[in-house]
């Protein structure tokens, strides 16, 4: 199974303050919109998206069909075939993908420790 670009979502409380703090290690502005309150961020392969009022917690993210440069990738496992395998894995899903659909589609899933987990697929 290929979950494609990973990234952690940080639910952060002021955007401006967020950005600058993580400047400090490195971090480049790479994508987003700090208008509309949220940046994807850059140092070398780490990545990291600052999402101010968006979401309660810190999320982590997978974008099947990405690389870490957020170019499309020529083969990737299809968010579909992601969510058959997990439930056959007996992973409970929060929140599931159409199944009969093509091209983009979300599903959410939360760790054994609550942490919650995005797979988001954009193509």
């Amino acid at each position: 199974m290929k979950l494609g670009a990973f990234s952690i979502s940080l639910a952060v409380k002021d955007i401006h303050a967020s950005k600058a703090f993580y400047e400090n290690f490195g971090f480049k502005e790479f994508r987003g919109n700090i208008d509309q309150k949220w940046l994807i961020m850059k140092n070398d392969t780490a990545v990291i998206g600052l999402f101010q009022g968006m979401f309660e917690s810190n999320i982590l993210t997978f974008n099947p069909g990405w690389d870490g440069d957020a170019q499309p990738l020529e083969s990737f496992t299809d968010i579909r075939e992601i969510q058959k395998m997990l439930k056959e894995k007996g992973v409970p899903l929060i929140k599931e993908v159409e199944k009969e659909t093509t091209g983009p589609g979300s599903l959410t899933t939360v760790d054994p420790d609550g942490n919650p987990i995005l797979i988001d697929q954009h193509r």
